[in-house]
């Protein structure tokens, strides 16, 4: 006779999550972030109490946020570890939608527990339900639908004996990896139902490696034994992967140059000789060189997404050909792609092996030490001048004041693109989160990566727009006593939209503060702000006392804040190249006009389907 347990749906949730592990001996999903309301506080917030350690409970501010910093922990951990995040049913279920979102778009797992309207339907409407008039299944956790990777709603109790196995095998499968949501109906959190004994004995899941087709590998080699002129496109499945040294064997073996995606950049020491920096829109200048005369375009762990192929006008050379490798055949088959549907780094070394000792005509190293000559110019520390630095100035600074132990990290504004073309990482020494580019993950993300890896000295780059959005888990980090530091960059708006405005013919108007419709400009003192919150906040007046301010936060054991006011108006200045932001068609004045010409020009470049 099978053995059982009586446990409540909620206990049985959590004391199976807390026995999965990793090949390594460790949980997979280290703890819970949790904000509690009357749809998850008597039944998982029960269950969360009386686990214990085994299962550690974590407060966040604000829903959306403490998704952020289990998503940017995922991302450092490589996708090998992940986190969990509950919230009561309503407003706080959906503020975590767009958290959802960013691990969807970023195929990173986390897994979300929503609570959920009662199953049994007996006090309906209960407190922030929404009723569908037409549809008596609908709640407003359907929204996760569309981001998720895998959905369901836990209406039963025995319902857990097959949801939560879907749930791990979704978040552990390499190529279908990504966000899980379990909404969890507030009554059954509290049912108890006797559960087999068997059910909660440690499991450990690993991670496949799928080997790819050799017919397609045979495919590639094909087409490669007939190229002048490749070039590798590394994005973030070579880091999931673990497939850097790999990829550095293989690009120096066939003297192939490569360039790193925003997900991508830090596979390859930003020494090595044929790292030629980032393609596409945030571009170095020798790497859209290389890019634009490439006869076969080698993607490797890359969605090709639109600012890596400056929407696809990068890639000039007219007979040129796409080769992508993936784990999904989704991305692999993308845009007439020769596909290879595997793991990067097993397919990686099966092409290693069949190329032999195939070679590609030497590279001149001019672009690339041209290049770097530039970087040091537009970084440069200011001479004394009564001027507000330039982002490319404080970039600079951070720069000066790295280590090799450092990681730079942000997520949208202007800091994004100018980093991507600026920053030289060292290995793993960069964390973008540019699939979605949320504003508001910066703070919340930083804390996620110094809680995977605590070693690290972790700067975090943020504008004060960005700021503004979200900046409440700053108290958590200050409160669990979790250091990082953040260069907040005041410019007074959306300094970054802003040129982007006026570059395709639009006036100045509701980005900057000066140019919106207020009654009085803002006096914000983030300084102020963030030392109400416990962290240690300084306002540094010159890009010296910036690189001092950075070195200082490393003896801290609370995050550092350094404000620095800049300049709004420059761009990176230098690299980059065309993006696709359509222009209006009629209408406006003559600034409009030059703008929907050169539009029209750049877009005659586009090779989309070829």
């Amino acid at each position: 006779m099978t053995k059982t347990v009586r446990l409540t749906a909620s206990q049985a949730m959590m004391r199976w999550l807390s026995v999965q592990m990793t090949e390594d001996g460790e949980r997979f999903i280290e703890g819970v972030w949790a904000i509690f309301g009357h749809g998850n506080v008597a039944g998982i917030g029960e269950a969360l109490h009386g686990i214990g350690d085994a299962l550690p409970t974590w407060r966040g501010q604000n829903e959306q946020t403490m998704a952020h910093a289990a998503i940017a922990y995922a991302k450092t951990k490589r996708r090998r570890r992940a986190m969990a995040v509950t919230s009561s049913i309503g407003p706080g279920a959906t503020n975590m939608v767009t958290a959802a979102a960013l691990a969807h778009v970023n195929r990173l797992p986390v897994l979300f527990i929503p609570g959920d309207v009662f199953a049994n339907r007996r006090p309906d409407p209960v407190l922030q339900q929404i009723e569908d008039f037409d549809d008596g299944t609908m709640t407003v956790n359907d929204c996760f639908r569309p981001v998720s990777r895998y959905f369901d709603r836990i209406a039963r109790p025995e319902h857990l004996l097959t949801a939560l196995p879907r749930a791990m095998r979704t978040m552990t499968d390499p190529a279908n990896c990504g966000p899980v949501t379990l909404a969890f109906c507030q009554d059954v959190q509290a049912e108890a139902f006797d559960y087999p004994e068997s059910f909660f004995e440690p499991q450990v899941w690993r991670i496949r490696r799928p080997e790819p087709d050799p017919r397609e590998i045979d495919d590639v080699v094909a087409l490669l034994k007939t190229a002048k002129n490749p070039v590798i496109i590394s994005g973030g499945g070579v880091l999931y992967s673990g497939a850097e040294a790999a990829l550095a064997d293989f690009a120096t073996r066939h003297n192939i140059p490569l360039a790193e995606t925003q997900a991508g950049k830090g596979a390859l020491d930003w020494k090595h000789e044929l790292n030629y920096g980032s393609p596409g829109v945030t571009g170095s200048a020798c790497a859209n060189e290389i890019c634009e005369t490439a006869d076969v375009v080698i993607g490797v762990g890359t969605r090709f997404q639109d600012f890596t192929t400056a929407s696809w006008s990068l890639f000039k050379h007219p007979g040129r050909k796409l080769v992508s490798i993936n784990l999904h055949p989704y991305d692999a088959q993308k845009h007439g792609a020769i596909g290879v549907v595997a793991d990067a780094k097993v397919a990686i070394e099966k092409l290693d092996a069949a190329l032999g000792d195939t070679r590609f005509d030497a590279i001149s190293p001019a672009a690339r030490t041209r290049w770097h000559d530039a970087v040091r110019g537009a970084t440069a520390a200011p001479e004394a001048t009564n001027a507000l630095p330039t982002d490319n100035q404080v970039i600079g600074a951070v720069q000066r004041s790295a280590t090799d132990n450092t990681i730079a990290m942000c997520a949208a504004g202007t800091m994004p693109g100018s980093l991507h073309v600026l920053w030289q990482s060292a290995p793993g020494g960069y964390h973008m989160e540019y699939g979605y580019s949320c504003m508001g993950y910066e703070i919340a993300g930083a804390m996620g990566i110094k809680l995977a890896a605590p070693q690290k000295d972790v700067v975090c780059f943020v504008g004060d727009g960005s700021y503004m959005m979200a900046n409440s888990e700053l108290a958590t980090a200050v409160m669990r006593r979790i250091p990082f530091a953040v260069v907040l960059t005041d410019n007074r708006g959306y300094g970054c939209i802003n040129r982007l405005q006026q570059e395709r013919g639009g006036a100045p108007f509701n980005n900057l503060y000066k140019n919106a419709n207020v009654e009085a400009q803002p006096e914000i003192d983030f300084v102020a702000h963030a030392a109400a919150m416990g962290a240690h906040a300084i306002k540094v007046g010159s890009i010296a006392e910036l690189e001092a301010g950075l070195v200082e936060a490393r003896s801290r054991n609370i995050p550092t804040v350094l404000v620095i006011d800049t300049d709004p108006v420059p761009g990176t200045g230098i690299g980059g190249a065309w993006w696709d932001v359509a222009v209006p068609q009629a209408g406006g004045p003559e600034r409009l006009e030059s703008a929907r010409d050169s539009y029209n020009t750049r877009m005659a470049d586009q090779r989309v389907f070829d």
